[in-house]
């Protein structure tokens, strides 16, 4: 075991520090380096690409206070990178992405039609993200049939919210990753209709909750996305963004989950800065992306989520 010497007078101010409870910073040779910003991970088919995303992503999150959670997958070029992709977060509202798909697989299993009042729900769900609609919906389907969902799609690391709360779904960005993949290509999971129809509804999500993943998408890409935010007393604001991207030549989809976040706008602008980061690199040529406003503040108040004692959340009004 190697012994560190300290000075007297450096060993001197470090006991004062403990002694009043408070580590200041004491002079003993270089000056300890700031916390690093985690690396993405990442592979490609084509050559120099993980390398240039691996190191743009980074830099778009270097100095910002959000956890970030971060999965990727372009099908074009083979290229998958990976930040955090099993780390859980509550879900908030893209979890609705997932009540849908949990409908339409059902319908498919019992050979049966949306009703009207199916499709106005869904519609609301995932447009508006409407939380009374979902409510409805998740009711109907029940826990049980929404895990044998995640099981039959391989999300098996996502954990559905418990006394009706699927706010409080834990979620990873491999398995909302999992969720987009089949949505977006063909599977024995959900069928070519009730893909196409989901697809539909993220595409025609309100221009006010278009922000997110598809900042800096390309002008011709399709976008499909799905976004939801909630605040709570711990990790703060938790800021989500889920997006296809497909069309002209495009095929990729992105997760970006984030908390610890002070505000909402904190979310999204991270959000963003790895989605830009994103769409340059896969799209060196493009002259022009898309641009979104950032919002500045929720569409509708968020009222404090209990936190004790069973960690519920008020199912009426999280994003």
């Amino acid at each position: 075991m190697t012994t560190s010497h300290i000075s007297r007078r450096a060993r001197g101010a470090l006991c004062a520090a403990l002694a009043t409870g408070v580590l200041l910073p004491v002079a003993l040779g270089a000056a300890p380096a700031a916390a690093a910003t985690p690396t993405t991970s990442c592979i490609s088919g084509k050559a120099g690409l993980a390398a240039k995303l691996s190191k743009d992503i980074t830099a778009a999150l270097k100095g910002r206070k959000s956890t970030t959670a971060v999965t990727l997958h372009d099908r074009t070029t083979d290229t998958t990178c990976t930040l955090r992709s099993t780390s859980k977060y509550d879900s908030a509202s893209v979890v609705k992405a997932t009540v849908l798909a949990t409908l339409l697989w059902d319908n498919t299993k019992h050979d049966r039609y949306l009703t009207q009042r199916e499709i106005d729900l869904s519609t609301a769900m995932i447009t508006k993200s409407d939380n009374n609609a979902t409510t409805s919906l998740w009711k109907q389907l029940g826990a049980t049939k929404v895990q044998a969902f995640l099981k039959a799609a391989g999300m098996t690391h996502t954990v559905p919210g418990s006394d009706g709360y699927w706010g409080l779904t834990q979620i990873t960005a491999q398995d909302e990753q999992r969720l987009l993949t089949l949505l977006t290509s063909k599977n024995s999971v959900l069928s070519d209709s009730a893909r196409s129809y989901e697809l539909g509804l993220m595409r025609k999500v309100v221009s006010s909750q278009r922000w997110g993943t598809p900042a800096g998408a390309p002008a011709d890409a399709t976008v499909q996305v799905k976004n939801g935010w909630l605040q709570r007393a711990t990790h703060g604001w938790r800021v989500h963004s889920i997006g296809a991207f497909t069309g002209n030549g495009h095929d990729y989809v992105l997760t970006v989950l984030t908390q610890d976040n002070k505000t909402m706008n904190d979310g999204v602008n991270t959000i963003q800065a790895v989605a830009r980061a994103v769409h340059k690199d896969l799209n060196p040529r493009v002259l022009r992306a898309r641009t979104f406003t950032v919002p500045t503040a929720p569409q509708e108040a968020v009222p404090p989520v209990p936190e004790a004692p069973a960690g519920r959340m008020l199912t009426a009004k999280p994003r």
